[in-house]
């Protein structure tokens, strides 16, 4: 009965030691997990904060486009209304002369 009580301390000793060796495996592989984990969020995070930084510059650059393009139409439309004052002006004395003309 004492060989068996010592097969049975072997095979605990032999099961405890495993354990162990497992556990420093694990120990071991967990500052290496957690640093692939925390440099893929920090990629991630990067990559979100560049998509949204394009997203905002192309947001800014279509509003100063649109801004752009305002500030052209505004000056071609006062163009187009400084020379419609000067042919109103001119189309109504050619009105006025051809009325005038013919009475």
């Amino acid at each position: 009965m004492n060989e068996k009580h010592i097969q049975q301390v072997l095979e605990i000793e032999k099961q405890a030691q495993e354990v162990q060796e497992k556990a420093q495996r694990e120990a071991q592989e967990l500052p290496r997990a957690a640093e692939q984990e925390a440099q893929a969020l920090i990629a991630k995070a990067k990559a979100e904060a560049q998509e949204e930084a394009r997203r905002i510059i192309a947001e800014a650059q279509s509003e100063d486009q649109a801004n752009e393009v305002l500030a052209e139409v505004e000056r071609k439309n006062s163009e187009i209304e400084a020379k419609a004052t000067t042919n109103f002006d001119k189309a109504v004395t050619y009105v006025l002369e051809r009325v005038i003309g013919r009475a």
